[in-house]
């Protein structure tokens, strides 16, 4: 089989992947490699991983343009990834020796203390949307506590998978650290199979990622799912409207809406709903959608044209069940301009797809306990935004919203510092913060009498 990188923005082909045929051989590799890695001082990891956080920050235009080319995201969009990627980094080589350090216990034993141990081979099946930034905010933590890496990326962006194992090469990390798997799906059983895997990870959809938890259960390996969203944006009566606004468009439409943890449902208290409709509507008129690398665009085209076919189809389903037109988008091949609609509370919650691009949906409350029981209308469960100016209150009303990341009048965003994951259909598990480091070591316990 032969994957292609299609340029999105004009349909170019960039560059062609041939499917690994022996693909067994990097997992050897890999497991080869692993029993010197587990070995290796937490400080030469932490070396080697600054090395990587260098290079991204020195080669970030470059690797940047590679990203805009073959998914379509702006140029700044996808610079500001890879400075994501080289904080985050530095973030973990700050923190990680202190965290993986032994936790001595004062109970009957004489001693006994645990420690987080590697395990292996944790297997990676990664989304387009962020090419590094997916890939990266795994594998960071993951090697950093001994164990290595196979990454089965999204085909579309092959060659960022490529780029991104040439880069830790470059930092000096062995071989076998860091592979690519250029393969199929119908090849990812025998995978997880292989006793050298013992965890699995995925980001991406709910179709993907049952399948992938099913094999995990199956082989008796520990998987984590970060799928997809719905994630309610909650606009009170008392909200900085103006300020609300700005950041309900922005998290909406970045990335062409391309994005998980965006602003998928404005839900907007009465007293307050012709105000903010304004001011987003102004603001959703603004948006220039085109060329990714000139400066001015604010999203470019969607990654793929089965996927801006897929919105077309979604938004016209809506319409169909009752959806109010205000500002209708159109489509030039992969490019979608905005399209904002409006839908009542039962349509809503009916619809359980994620809408994963250029598409605001708002929706009327009559006041804030409505508000919030719409907000946790949703099979999804990953990111949710509350604004007001009632500090105090807002932090109550967060605690009823049902997801796993809540934000008081800031838009939900990932943070190397703080655990990332939802719930329900958004998946188990958490990436980032001190259960990145975790996820997939053994907590061994040592325990020692005289």
């Amino acid at each position: 089989m032969t994957f292609k990188s299609v340029n999105p923005a004009n349909g170019e082909i960039l560059a062609s992947f041939e499917e690994d045929v022996d693909y067994f051989s990097k997992i050897r590799e890999a497991e080869r490699t692993y029993n010197r890695w587990k070995t290796a001082d937490i400080i030469e990891r932490i070396r080697l991983t600054l090395n990587l956080a260098n290079i991204l920050e020195a080669r970030k235009t470059e690797l940047a343009k590679e990203i805009s080319l073959e998914m379509g995201k702006t140029l700044k969009s996808a610079t500001a990834e890879i400075e994501k990627c080289a904080v985050t980094a530095k973030y973990y080589c700050h923190v990680a020796e202190e965290q993986t350090r032994s936790v001595e216990i004062n109970n009957y034993a004489h001693k006994a203390y645990y420690r987080y141990e590697s395990q292996g081979g944790i297997l990676a099946v990664m989304p387009w949307n962020f090419p590094y930034w997916q890939a990266l905010r795994f594998a960071i933590p993951t090697i950093l506590t001994g164990n290595v890496v196979l990454l089965k990326h999204a085909p579309n962006v092959f060659m960022s998978a490529t780029t991104l194992e040439k880069l830790f090469m470059e930092a000096g990390f062995e071989q076998g650290v860091f592979q690519n798997l250029f393969v199929d799906i119908d090849k990812i059983e025998s995978i997880v199979a292989d006793p050298f895997i013992k965890g699995v990870t995925l980001t991406g959809s709910n179709l993907a990622g049952s399948s992938l938890a099913s094999l995990a259960g199956k082989y008796l390996k520990k998987s984590v799912l970060e799928l997809g969203g719905s994630d309610p944006f909650v606009v009170l009566a008392d909200a900085n409207i103006e300020n609300a606004a700005t950041f309900a468009v922005k998290s909406r439409f970045q990335n062409a809406g391309q994005t998980c943890i965006a602003a998928k449902r404005w839900i907007v208290v009465e007293e307050v709903y012709e105000e903010f409709l304004d001011n987003v509507s102004d603001k959703i008129k603004k948006l220039k959608a085109g060329d990714p690398f000139e400066a001015d665009t604010d999203f470019g085209p969607v990654a793929r044209l089965d996927l801006a076919e897929k919105i077309e189809g979604q938004i016209d389903y809506l319409v169909n069940k009752g959806a109010i037109k205000l500002i209708s988008g159109v489509r030039k091949g992969c490019l979608l301009t905005p399209t904002l609609l409006e839908l009542n509370r039962e349509l809503s919650h009916s619809f359980t797809e994620e809408l994963f691009g250029p598409v605001a949906c708002i929706i009327k409350a009559k006041d804030t306990e409505e508000a919030i029981e719409i907000a946790n209308e949703t099979s999804f469960g990953l990111g949710a935004s509350l604004w007001t100016q009632d500090l105090e209150n807002g932090e109550k009303l967060l605690k009823k919203l049902n997801a796993g990341n809540v934000y008081l009048n800031s838009m939900v965003k990932s943070d190397a510092s703080m655990p990332f994951g939802g719930i329900n259909q958004s998946g188990y598990g958490r990436e980032l913060g001190v259960y990145g480091l975790y996820e997939f070591c053994n907590v061994k316990s040592y325990i020692i009498e005289k």
